[in-house]
């Protein structure tokens, strides 16, 4: 919640995240500056604020567009079958063979920098572990009753998948889904910190812990800011996945 509420701060708010102020380089947290200043005198929180908003965005995208790209593809597969089914394993497979990180990196240097090629990086890479969750949902609910049930009395595939389907694998791509935004947040910082992802002046987490290395010694709050922000977010985004999944798996309850 601390995090959605920066982001929608950051988008909302006057702050000045490319203020400079040469009076204040690298002036330590303090009353000029809840965080401190970089070593243009830009107010650090402004920019782990903006940043917060470049990292949601980029979170929320790619889960977003991944799961749902991922889902279609490994619905159909698993409720088709037959040579589409292993044609798309066959893909399926191709992707998880390669590193996702380094296809993502390849892609971002092709494609160049900037949030919008970041989310498609990453969503080329993303979609493949929705794709194989949903296909094996599908296969475990393909035979069921009701699914026979929809066959006898004439709906189509599209109208069984969509309505019969679907919503009963919901559960376990809701808790990937969860797990996925944390992977999207690392991602990005990582590609951010490379040089690939968000450019200077924007704020992002990656390129603040880049640009901060440089004067870990003289003023670490530089990077212990933007460092801090991507652990708590990845750390509370697991914690709420692992909630989900103990909510939601109905084998882990009790009788």
């Amino acid at each position: 919640m601390a995090w959605v509420a920066a982001a929608l701060l950051a988008s909302w708010s006057g702050l000045s995240p490319d203020e400079v102020d040469l009076t204040r380089l690298l002036a330590p947290p303090g009353p000029g500056g809840l965080l401190g200043r970089d070593d243009l005198g830009r107010p650090v929180l402004d920019r782990v604020l903006a940043g917060a908003r470049v990292s949601f965005v980029v979170g929320v995208g790619v889960v977003a567009i991944s799961a749902l790209i991922g889902t279609l593809i490994g619905a159909v597969s698993g409720f088709a079958g037959g040579w589409l089914d292993l044609v798309l394993v066959r893909v399926i497979d191709l992707f998880m063979a390669f590193p996702g990180i380094l296809l993502a990196i390849a892609l971002a240097g092709i494609m160049g920098p900037g949030v919008d090629n970041i989310i498609l990086a990453l969503v080329a890479v993303g979609w493949v572990g929705y794709a194989r969750l949903a296909r094996a949902q599908i296969l475990s609910l393909v035979r069921r009753d009701h699914v026979t049930a929809a066959r006898a009395l004439g709906r189509g595939g599209w109208t069984i998948l969509i309505r019969h389907l679907i919503p009963l694998a919901q559960a376990p791509l809701l808790i990937e889904a969860t797990f996925g935004v944390a992977g999207a947040v690392v991602a990005e910082a990582g590609l951010s910190f490379l040089g690939l992802g968000v450019q200077p002046p924007e704020a992002s987490w990656g390129n603040m812990v880049r640009d901060g290395v440089t004067y870990l010694l003289v003023a670490p709050h530089l990077v212990l800011a933007p460092g801090l922000a991507i652990l708590m977010v990845v750390l509370s985004v697991n914690r709420l996945g692992d909630a989900l999944r103990d909510r939601l798996d109905r084998r882990a309850r009790r009788p």
